[in-house]
């Protein structure tokens, strides 16, 4: 019998009693079980479970009141969680896992109710964004930040954000990953034991009065697309670009600071590894740093010459705060924490909801579900919005299940979190990278075709007319014809330019920022008119 089966033998051997924490229901549904005073009596049953339970409950989905295994479809199985979580919300719960197993062609589950709210999400939500060469010690940094324990000189932190099998056999991550860490009303910081275990990381998004979230990024070469992707596609408030003292500034530094300049993100770098050398290659490679960031008419400001005061005051367009650290010492960390505990949050809440889609995947007994960070607005459970373009420039009408951030169940989500919404009225596989979600009143048109203004950053000749490079916008990721105005655009010339999605259409707007690339080839822009596809 496997662990997770047994979980849910010994539910049903504990079975219902009367002074118990354990609860069966074959099924809930909206109609039925919050009409009437049904609501009221079955929040007051949970809140005695609850109670019996000294702060959990238990409840045994998909079987009879003897405990039988009926199974349940998945469309049942999701309203009956919905109805759950409503009815945990009267008894001032929430729900905090659920697992799943298939019987009878059904699904049978068991969902843990803990007592206590869900998160009430709010401003203090600051958003990071890492940046930097492979093997500079982006993952490790992040890892010993947010579980506050020194890395072992092999990577063991590191281990704690690569979430792919190969990634962790090969020490290289190959997609972005998360993490996320806060702190109490005192300052003091709330660690995760164990990030890879997402009730640890769920604890962190409950307890902590400010969260600080890591989008961290890829430093391989080969990955460069998905670097652009987390640094262009989230709502961030920060980018934090790692230089290792082993190393110093590389080709690969200067192109992820060129991105965290297109998209004018607040930015910190952090130099890494200085335990592996001696004091002065870490001098060596500081100057480095302040060369490259004065190229590129950034004022660069040493924290542990100016303190931590100086770069909370003077973060912004102009000037970069530098953070000698190691992971394995922990020798700077203590600074990174007091600055990510201080910095204000900088990106604002403005219009309607909005999430361009980052991800999706597929839950058993809840259905598709798409994730990103929510640009806009906010986004609540019941919800009905709409999702696309399509590739035919439809938008498709969708309705919220419900909404996790890091593991989290939450009833609503505010811009800036970076969330997984379950979604009801489509399938996973229709489901695709680069589309967006907003409100079912809003009236958005595709499109295939916009103008915008573009500085070629590195290109070997000339950008010409049909030159079809990757257009990074949100997270659109997608092969795009440039015509430009003049015929041809110059290394280092800004100029006008008509681009034109080559594939399909997607939501476009003016005054969004773009990076475009093309093997060594590099460039931002500017959204200045937008073609719809009426």
């Amino acid at each position: 019998m496997s662990r997770d089966r047994a979980l849910l033998e010994r539910a049903l051997d504990r079975g219902e009693q009367d002074g118990g924490n354990v609860e069966f229901k074959e099924r809930l549904s909206r109609d039925v079980h919050l009409e009437g005073g049904r609501r009221e009596s079955l929040a007051a049953q949970l809140r005695h479970r609850i109670l019996s339970g000294d702060g959990e409950a238990t409840y045994v989905v998909g079987v009879t009141d003897d405990g039988g295994l009926a199974g349940i479809d998945p469309d049942t199985f999701s309203e009956t969680m919905d109805v759950l979580s409503l009815l945990a919300e009267e008894a001032d719960a929430h729900i905090d896992d659920v697992q799943t197993w298939g019987v009878n062609g059904g699904l049978v589950g068991v969902a843990m109710v803990r007592e206590g709210g869900v998160l009430e999400t709010d401003d203090e939500h600051v958003v990071v964004g890492t940046a930097g060469h492979v093997d500079h010690g982006k993952s490790t940094l992040v890892g010993s930040l947010v579980t506050g324990k020194p890395d072992d000189g092999d990577g063991a932190t590191r281990a704690y954000l690569d979430v792919q099998p190969h990634e962790v056999e090969r020490g290289l991550s190959a997609d972005l990953s998360y993490a996320v860490y806060g702190f109490d009303d005192d300052g003091g910081p709330v660690r995760v034991g164990n990030p890879n275990r997402k009730a640890d990381r769920a604890a962190v998004v409950e307890e902590a009065d400010r969260l600080v979230s890591f989008v961290d990024t890829v430093g391989h070469e080969p990955w460069l697309r998905t670097t652009i992707r987390g640094l262009v596609g989230q709502k961030l408030d920060y980018g934090l670009l790692v230089v290792a003292a082993d190393d110093g500034p590389t080709r690969t530094t200067r192109e992820h600071l060129g991105v965290l300049l297109a998209t004018e993100l607040p930015t910190i770098v952090a130099i890494t590894k200085t335990d592996a050398v001696d004091d002065e290659r870490v001098e060596e490679v500081e100057r480095e740093v302040e060369r490259l960031l004065r190229e590129v008419e950034k004022s660069p400001l040493r924290v542990a010459r100016h303190g931590v005061d100086a770069a909370i005051d003077e973060i912004g367009d102009r000037v970069v705060p530098i953070v000698e650290t190691s992971a394995i010492t922990m020798g700077g960390l203590e600074t990174l924490d007091e600055l990510f505990h201080r910095l204000p949050k900088t990106s604002q809440d403005t219009g309607e909801f909005r999430m361009y889609v980052d991800r999706s995947y597929s839950v058993t007994g809840v259905g598709a579900v798409a994730s990103g960070t929510v640009m806009s607005g906010e986004v609540e459970a019941g919800d009905e919005l709409l999702l696309g373009p399509m590739p035919d420039g439809r938008f498709q009408e969708v309705e919220v299940r419900s909404i996790e951030m890091h593991y989290h169940r939450v009833d609503k989500a505010q811009a800036g979190r970076i969330v997984g919404i379950a979604l009801k009225g489509v399938k996973e596989s229709a489901i695709e990278r680069g589309m967006v979600l907003l409100p079912r009143e809003a009236d958005p048109k595709p499109v295939r075709e916009f103008e915008a203004e573009v500085m070629v950053l590195n290109h070997p000749t000339r950008i010409g007319d049909g030159y079809e490079p990757v257009v990074h916008l949100e997270t659109i990721g997608e092969a795009a014809a440039f015509h430009p105005e003049d015929g041809r655009l110059l290394p280092g010339d800004t100029g006008e330019t008509t681009v034109r999605f080559k594939f399909r259409p997607y939501l476009v707007e003016e005054g969004q920022k773009f990076v475009f690339r093309e093997g060594r080839s590099k460039g931002v822009g500017t959204v200045t008119e937008v073609h719809s596809m009426d």
